[in-house]
Parts: C-alpha cells; sequence; structure tokens
C-alpha cells in the first residue's frame, strides 16, 4: 500500500528520530536503513525541500530532523514524500457516478482509516516503544 519511497523515507526519519542529538551522515543512513544511497539522497532531498530535515555540511556534518519527534507522525513522513492518494471521483470517469459507488467508497474509507492510524503514531512513540526488536536494528540473542 505504501510506495517505496514513502517506506525509505520512514526508515530514515526512524533511524534520525534515534539519535536526536546529532546528525547522520547519509552513509551511515543508507547502512542503517538498508535503503540504496543514491535512492536515500533523492528521499533525502525531499525531506529537506519540505523542511522536515536540514542538511550540515562539512565535517560532523550530516542530516537531522528539524521537528520534534513527538510532534512528527508516520503520516507527515508519508504526506511529504508519496501522500496516500484517496479517492474523490470515480476512477472510471463514468459521468453518472457523481458519487463514489460502493467499491470505491469502500476503498476510500479504508485508506481514510489508514491515514488516521498513521496519523495517531509520532516518530517518538517508535522509537521508544517497548518492544524488545529495535526498529532499524539487528536483534541481539
Amino acid at each position: 500500500m505504501l510506495s517505496k519511497t514513502a517506506e525509505y523515507a520512514l526508515r530514515a526519519v526512524a533511524c534520525m528520530g534515534s539519535q536526536v542529538d546529532r546528525p547522520v551522515s547519509a552513509n551511515l543512513l543508507a547502512e542503517q536503513t538498508k535503503v540504496p544511497r543514491r535512492y536515500l539522497t533523492r528521499v533525502l532531498q525531499d525531506l529537506c525541500a519540505s523542511g522536515m530535515v536540514r542538511s550540515r555540511p562539512g565535517p560532523g556534518g550530516g542530516y537531522e530532523l528539524t521537528h520534534a519527534t513527538s510532534k512528527l507522525t508516520i503520516l507527515d513522513v508519508i504526506n511529504t514524500v508519496a501522500p496516500i492518494a484517496r479517492i474523490k471521483k470515480c476512477p472510471l470517469g463514468l459521468k453518472t457516478h457523481t458519487q463514489l459507488c460502493p467499491l470505491h467508497a469502500e476503498l476510500d474509507r479504508a485508506y481514510e482509516a489508514t491515514e488516521k492510524a498513521f496519523a495517531g503514531v509520532t516518530i517518538l512513540d517508535l522509537v521508544e516503544s517497548a518492544s524488545p526488536i529495535v526498529p532499524l536494528c539487528e536483534s541481539v540473542s
């Protein structure tokens, strides 16, 4: 359901969110998130262009979030790079369908519920989860 770009952006933001005290280099982000470096660079450019992330050049530089992880939601990240496509009118272009048919109305309700669920989870929720599985890290046995 989510685009690869949205998934990669979420990985990068979660990684930066777990290291808020310092900028994270693109190489380290690529390594930790398992996102190809070239693709990650494009995702980071989108996040920087939106103002969600800033880039610090030079030694000790890298990427960092500009918003508190307690305020930044999964939906915020998704909407920045690849918003969930809601169904506003008949996708078939049928002129007699002035409202959504039952199929497309039901699909749109599911998209709406997904948006609400994502809006209710902050990046802080992810990085401070009580789960024994740490995001973006191999579990230690």
